[in-house]
């Protein structure tokens, strides 16, 4: 392992990181006056918009194709 690979967090970890870091911004952005639902459409356009730069168009539409169902089912947190 180089020094680099050193430097980055286990998978786990990131995720952990990443969670906290975008809902302490959520809960700052509530806290300046923006509406919940403005908050959520905005950081899901900001997920999509990378997930599309990293993963293209036709893999993105692929996975959010099977939101509906999900969301109808509850278990859109187990993307």
């Amino acid at each position: 392992m180089s020094d680099q690979d050193e430097a980055f967090l286990a998978e786990d970890e990131q995720k952990q990181l990443a969670l906290k870091v975008i809902l302490e911004a959520w809960e700052d952005a509530l806290s300046q006056g923006v509406a919940a639902e403005i908050v959520a459409s905005s950081a899901i356009f900001a997920a999509l918009t990378d997930m599309i730069e990293h993963y293209g168009e036709e893999s993105v539409a692929e996975m959010v194709a099977e939101w509906p169902d999900r969301i109808r089912n509850l278990s859109l947190i187990h993307i």
